[in-house]
């Protein structure tokens, strides 16, 4: 869809540059990646606050690792579904186990494999595994999110909720770059979070006169 082209710019112009958007190291990200299913960032920090007064933040990952289920759960609490989110994140950790938790190590392996690895791992979806790779490993892989669906929805009455027919209209609009997609997806959140809400700030959108679901109610 052409005018989905538009939609950085439009969002460039508001909001400016918000940068990689995600914060934390990569080994960080690898964590918070799993955290944030279904609970806003507030939780996620509180969770990560009590990882680290018991991991060296630089060996994160090796030292969650050796943690039980159990130990990881008690900790990470505040992000809830803490027993379900500890189960996963052991998961994962088994998986990065694999490459001595070396970041380095993962960019080498290619990427379109790195994914697919990630996706055989219980718990971890597509979302996830995106969020991952963009911002962990910084490859160009679009995150699709529950914001994304909202904007593209109310904007352009794109109403499709597949995960991957989503993410190749993003990858017919744009060039495969990684800064790209962690700008755009950082400015679909914040224009989401702020603005275009579930109960949406209409009036105080600057986007309002080309929105659909504005100049439909």
């Amino acid at each position: 869809m052409k005018e989905i082209k538009k939609l950085y710019d439009d969002l460039y112009s508001i909001y400016g540059d918000v940068g990689k958007w995600w914060p934390g190291t990569p080994e960080e990200i690898f964590v918070s990646a799993v955290l944030t299913q279904n609970t806003n960032w507030k939780n996620v920090e509180k969770a990560l606050e009590n990882i680290y007064k018991y991991t060296n933040q630089k060996d994160i990952l090796k030292d969650l690792h050796n943690f039980s289920i159990q130990k990881i759960a008690e900790l990470i609490k505040p992000a809830g579904f803490y027993n379900l989110k500890a189960e996963r994140l052991k998961n994962l950790l088994s998986f990065l186990s694999i490459f001595d938790f070396d970041i380095e190590k993962m960019k080498k392996m290619d990427e379109n494999l790195f994914r697919k690895k990630l996706l055989e791992i219980k718990g971890i979806g597509k979302e996830t595994a995106d969020s991952i790779l963009l911002y962990a490993l910084n490859k160009p892989f679009f995150v699709v999110d529950a914001y994304t669906k909202r904007l593209i929805d109310r904007i352009y009455k794109i109403k499709e909720k597949d995960y991957d027919k989503v993410q190749k209209i993003f990858y017919e609009a744009y060039p495969k770059n990684t800064e790209l997609y962690q700008k755009l997806h950082g400015l679909i959140v914040e224009h989401a979070k702020l603005i275009c809400r579930k109960k949406p700030l209409c009036n105080l959108c600057k986007l309002s006169s080309k929105c659909s679901f504005k100049n439909s109610t």
